[in-house]
């Protein structure tokens, strides 16, 4: 199964591993790259992270040499070579790491969302455009092989013409669930994170519906955003609800530090049918004709495009090319006119039209 409808792959890799360098280690998803079982397909060859208390922790964790580990970007650059970077950094660092390897012609993959703003997002365009490099944006839920197969069954017809997108993602809140501290200090700042929830989580919504829309714009957004634990996040929102209007469909995202458990899920309804993505794997399925609800699970996406890293690889080795999918700049420039849109919205209290 491809990653999008519309991606392609020409070859299985045959080069060595692709060179990346880590940036940042104040982004708690960087375990997911430390703590990878070796696919042969990267190698780390540098890691930029000037608080050593921190490195020391990670390095002790996952076992990499301290030799690896620079105070700079451009230092590690330098020295490192890498072909690309992926980058674990608060979001308002995302612009400068991607003008300076931009560049260099290094490419870069972002933890999502890809910028704190919409202004920060073209410059980092612009200056991807101009370096000739791939800006990646790596969202959890796009490597879900549920969300993939509802995808397909959306787009040869299952559920006939969409009419609502329905997505949910949160959890009881940063603190609530013990992220490590250097995360919690920026995740929980406007001007690192752009927002709280409503960047947080509202991200996977923007993309997952652009891609099932087949990225097309929404028309309006309407967004309400809520502190209602103000005593635990003081700066930002932990509560979003952002509405999307299409002309014949509706995209609702709800973003959540306040939800009981953890959740990553969505509905989709059509004229005909529904398709539910419970979790990473489980569908609820039903069509017109059907006397009750379908429970299936979804195949296993295949390699490369199950997993971040080794999708990076296949894209910088010219085996994939990520035309409008879940990570690519296209549609997350989109995703950041959604949020820039819904921020506008909850602050000044209306709906927020789009040109």
């Amino acid at each position: 199964m491809l990653l999008a409808a519309s991606a392609t792959t020409r070859s299985q890799p045959t080069d060595p591993p692709l060179r990346v360098g880590v940036v940042g280690l104040v982004h708690t998803h960087v375990h997911g790259i430390l703590g990878r079982e070796g696919r042969g397909d990267i190698e780390i060859v540098g890691i930029v992270e000037p608080n050593k208390a921190l490195v020391r922790r990670y390095a002790e964790r996952h076992n990499f040499s301290m030799d690896l580990v620079y105070d700079t970007l451009e230092e590690m650059l330098d020295a490192a070579r890498p072909e690309a970077v992926t980058v674990f950094t608060s979001i308002l660092d995302h612009r400068r790491v991607v003008e300076i390897c931009a560049a260099r012609g290094v490419h870069v993959m972002v933890e999502k969302p890809l910028a704190v703003s919409l202004e920060h997002a073209n410059a980092m365009a612009e200056a991807a455009r101009k370096g000739g490099i791939h800006l990646l944006t790596n969202f959890e839920t796009t490597w879900y092989p549920s969300v993939h197969a509802t995808h397909a069954r959306v787009h040869r017809g299952d559920v006939g013409p969409i009419r609502k997108i329905v997505v949910h993602d949160g959890h009881q809140g940063p603190q609530e669930i013990g992220v490590d501290a250097e995360f919690l200090e920026w995740l929980t700042d406007p001007k690192y994170n752009g927002a709280g929830a409503l960047t947080d989580f509202g991200c996977y919504g923007a993309g997952l519906i652009t891609w099932l829309m087949d990225m097309r714009r929404p028309s309006s957004v309407t967004a309400v955003t809520q502190q209602i634990k103000p005593d635990v996040y003081p700066k930002v929102d932990d509560e979003a609800t952002i509405l999307l209007t299409y002309p014949e469909a509706q995209g609702i995202i709800q973003a959540s530090w306040n939800w009981p458990f953890n959740r990553k899920d969505m509905e989709v309804y059509g004229r005909t049918g529904y398709v539910h993505a419970n979790n990473a794997t489980a569908l609820r399925v039903r069509m017109e004709g059907d006397d009750e609800e379908v429970r299936v699970m979804a195949d296993d996406l295949a390699a490369p495009v199950d997993d971040p890293f080794s999708y990076l690889a296949a894209v910088v080795r010219g085996e994939l090319e990520p035309e409008a999918d879940l990570s690519s700049l296209e549609l997350n420039l989109i995703v950041m006119e959604i949020l820039d849109a819904a921020m506008r919205s909850a602050e000044e209290g209306r709906t927020i039209y789009l040109e």
